[in-house]
């Protein structure tokens, strides 16, 4: 996958991520869309190296208001380098071996609740007409 040459877009199954409208977009870019195996959270990017590092940004801070999240995600996004992004991204390729190993099961150090449900969601749910 590393060496290949084009553009290869992966993405989950979200519905807005497979509607025909989309896969129409991705095919006119000539990007090659990677399969993506339903109810896979443990093989997203975002999951497993982004919102991991957020997690562990925001642990044990009071964020009580729209301007505080604001600001603290500008902190956040702006302490990464592209290296940062480049290894979240890297590491994919073993995420991916690791679930085949197991035969489709979860990689065990995936926990969404734990950050979903109890740090950002809920606070974003509350704000959300202020965004």
């Amino acid at each position: 996958l590393v060496n290949r040459k084009g553009i290869l877009f992966h993405q989950d199954n979200a519905r807005p991520h497979v509607s025909a409208l989309t896969l129409r977009k991705i095919g006119e870019l000539n990007w090659e869309l990677l399969e993506y195996p339903p109810y896979s959270p443990d093989l997203a990017p975002s999951d497993y190296h982004l919102f991991r590092s957020l997690q562990n940004f925001l642990n044990g801070k009071n964020i009580a208001s729209a301007d505080k999240v604001q600001r603290e995600l500008y902190l956040f996004f702006n302490s990464k380098t592209s290296a940062f992004f480049k290894d979240g991204i890297f590491k994919l390729v073993d995420r991916w071996e690791e679930v085949i190993r197991r035969g489709g099961d979860y990689i065990d150090d995936y926990n969404k609740s734990a950050f979903c449900e109890k740090q950002v969601f809920p606070f974003y749910i509350k704000y959300e007409k202020t965004f």
